[in-house]
């Protein structure tokens, strides 16, 4: 049914002919090397299940689906020309999944060219399929750090030089509209071209080889952060800017998270944004525009200050960020006294979770203090109380009395901290939570 003697009767996209070829319908190519593009893993992996699926099946069953098949029947809309296939993507796609922006963007610009291309039109198709094969095997590459529509907008932000852009479907919608709209479909599509190469390098080779990079990363939720990001790679920057970049940008996204504040960090940082242009491709002023933001006491600035953030290091903080803090805590640590040290990469501690030293719930007689209320409220859900554990460990330490955790806390440095703090007493009591967690917060007011 695929092939009629040489004939291929099915063909997908240009560049995944070759794998369907090979892997489905000749089946000479048994490895997953190779798979450039997010549709090709989908080839392959959906042959695989059916492959699988199929394997332990009767023959009875075998010829009945294959009647199955054979006596079915497709609902068929025909169409003159591709712009009018474009259409139907466009208005009638029913694939059983909503296409994403990029993709309705795409088809927008396929089906301008055709009406708008003049002799251009050959030459325009084959670029924008050529810039977009190559913005698919970025997606394919980055797709579980970021989406396709997050670098759409990302983008958008980077082309039309403000933090503010945010509805891509609108904005490019109204352009096309515009009377000639080839020009903006060249530049827009180079555009996107380029953000996902830059950070197909950003995500990829950069974050592996630079601790600021894979900090920022790690810290997720770096929307805000992008955009520069995107514009730095534009502009040439070195690596060890970008990376200097990244700390600052680092910064001021973690400080927004813990402090909590609905104040909108885009208008305090869109100003610096637009003026970072390729004419003027210097980080300094960004640098001192969250250096400042750490230090004001102007009221419209003052939310993300040094005040606000003390303040809400006092109490519990989420999970995640409460992890993330203390594996900087610890690669602080580590460094201590070490000329050449390298920094512990947080995908490095296996399974990292986080750990209550005195435990949730009380546990009697088991080297804790009292479990008063000021001891639950104030003690247990705070930076002092916490512990950066891997989750096998966590697991075994459990609800387990001081004197057997205190035992265990030997992977960390700030696992043997405990142990040097407990040395002449072994009771952890909220004295030393209360000192322990001065001591982190100190760490943090000098570093984030």
């Amino acid at each position: 049914m695929i092939l009629r003697k040489s004939a291929h009767r099915f063909e997908t996209v240009d560049y995944d002919k070759q794998l369907f070829k090979d892997y489905v319908v000749n089946q000479t190519k048994k490895d997953k090397n190779g798979l450039d593009t997010e549709s090709a893993k989908r080839i392959v992996n959906a042959f695989d299940f059916f492959n699988a699926y199929f394997s332990d099946k009767d023959e009875t069953y075998l010829l009945k689906m294959l009647e199955t098949v054979q006596n079915a029947s497709c609902t068929t809309h025909p169409v003159k020309d591709e712009s009018e296939a474009i259409q139907m993507f466009i208005f009638q796609n029913n694939r059983g999944k909503k296409p994403s922006n990029l993709e309705i963007i795409k088809a927008q610009f396929m089906f301008n060219v055709h009406l708008f291309g003049g002799e251009e039109k050959e030459a325009l198709i084959e670029e924008i399929k050529s810039r977009f094969e190559k913005i698919y095997k970025s997606i394919s590459s980055i797709e579980y750090r970021i989406n396709e529509d997050e670098v759409l907008t990302y983008t958008l932000r980077v082309h039309f030089n403000s933090l503010w852009e945010n509805n891509a479907i609108d904005k490019i919608n109204s352009l096309l509209s515009e009377a000639n709209p080839i020009p903006f479909i060249k530049l827009f599509t180079q555009s996107l071209a380029t953000s996902f190469e830059h950070l197909t390098t950003f995500f990829g080779k950069d974050e592996r080889e630079n601790i600021e990079i894979h900090s920022l990363i790690t810290l997720g939720g770096i929307g805000i952060a992008i955009p520069f990001i995107i514009k730095a790679y534009s502009f040439g920057l070195s690596t060890q800017q970008i990376s200097q970049l990244c700390n600052k940008l680092e910064s001021v996204v973690l400080r927004h998270r813990l402090i909590g504040t609905r104040a909108d960090i885009t208008s305090r940082l869109n100003g610096v944004y637009k003026e970072f242009t390729a004419d003027n491709p210097d980080i300094n002023p960004i640098i001192d525009r969250i250096n400042w933001l750490k230090v004001t006491q102007d009221w419209w600035w003052a939310y993300w200050n040094d005040t606000e953030l003390e303040r809400a290091l006092q109490g519990g903080i989420n999970h995640p960020t409460a992890k993330y803090l203390l594996w900087k805590y610890e690669n602080h640590m580590e460094n201590q006294g070490k000329s050449g040290y390298t920094p512990t990469r947080f995908d490095k501690i296996e399974k990292p979770e986080l750990e209550h030293i005195a435990p949730q719930t009380d546990n009697p007689e088991s080297g804790y203090d009292k479990y008063d209320e000021e001891f639950v409220n104030q003690y247990i859900n705070c930076l002092g109380n916490y512990l950066l554990l891997s989750k096998s460990h966590n697991c075994s330490v459990g609800n387990k009395p001081f004197a057997d955790k205190r035992n265990s806390y030997n992977h960390l440095e700030q696992q043997r901290e405990i142990q040097r703090m407990t040395t002449e007493n072994i009771q952890w009591t909220r004295e030393l939570i209360q000192s322990r967690k001065e001591k982190i917060v100190e760490f943090i007011m000098e570093n984030v």
